[in-house]
């Protein structure tokens, strides 16, 4: 009872249907955005096609004689689909959201952050997904690679790479003010740890201290782990720690730190 008298029911939770319904309209919204899809799932494997024919015959004696692309190409390719989803394309649809205030109403449901957060990152996942399945199809039909020799740890460490940058994602979805903000940023925090994980050149061109850093980023962590699970060797501790927590921390700071409002 209350001071009137009567009992006034709490507002339900929502339940797996309300995020099963919000995690489709999430994808609806991705799927109408033809640049957000084009960017992150062409680009990468454009740069594989390209790059794949002027260093297709390269191999790597000490990887067992798999080719260049294979070893070195393709994990950057991979890792790049997973941040260009994440980084940029994530933190966008959220910022959106809030400067047209469809979150400020959302804030008057039972709907929770988490409940959109969540949306978004499933929705990532999928995109990333496809992204990942056609660099990965390019990869085996038109040139042939032999493919990871530990399949599971392979995947493993790329739903790692997922994690941490979805963590990064969601702390600029949380500060960002604006959709051309949440760009701008998300496009510097994947060039910069695109720069320092070895993407312009690879890893062993960067000095010893900018190439030691570049392996705790997520980026540079997410290449070598997955170059030495492809070979089935496992990945030195750092990169999975590096990784674990660019996820840990980015979870927890885009849940506390996302606003409704602008």
């Amino acid at each position: 009872m209350n001071a009137t008298g009567y009992d006034i029911p709490r507002p339900k939770a929502p339940g797996l249907r309300a995020w099963g319904q919000l995690t489709a309209a999430e994808m609806r919204s991705v799927v109408r955005d033809t640049a957000g899809l084009i960017v992150p799932i062409g680009m990468p494997s454009l740069f594989l096609v390209a790059q794949g024919i002027s260093s297709s015959d390269e191999v790597l004696p000490d990887a067992g004689g798999r080719a260049v692309l294979e070893m070195v190409v393709l994990p950057l390719m991979l890792v790049m689909v997973i941040a260009l989803v994440g980084v940029v394309n994530m933190p966008s649809f959220l910022a959106t959201y809030r400067r047209e205030g469809l979150l400020k109403r959302l804030s008057a449901t039972p709907a929770r952050p988490v409940m959109v957060l969540g949306a978004q990152v499933i929705t990532s996942f999928a995109q990333t997904a496809l992204g990942v399945g056609i660099a990965l199809a390019i990869a085996f039909l038109v040139f042939g690679i032999r493919g990871p020799v530990d399949v599971l740890a392979a995947i493993g460490v790329l739903l790692l790479v997922c994690a941490a940058m979805y963590g990064l994602g969601m702390i600029v979805a949380a500060i960002a003010p604006s959709a051309n903000a949440s760009v701008a940023i998300g496009l510097v925090a994947f060039f910069l740890l695109g720069a320092l994980g070895g993407m312009f050149g690879g890893a062993e061109a960067l000095p010893d201290p900018v190439q030691t850093l570049g392996e705790w980023t997520p980026f540079g962590a997410g290449v070598m782990a997955l170059q030495l699970t492809w070979l089935g060797v496992a990945p030195p501790a750092h990169t999975i720690v590096a990784l674990t927590a660019a996820a840990v921390i980015g979870a927890v700071c885009g849940v506390r730190l996302f606003r409704w409002r602008r």
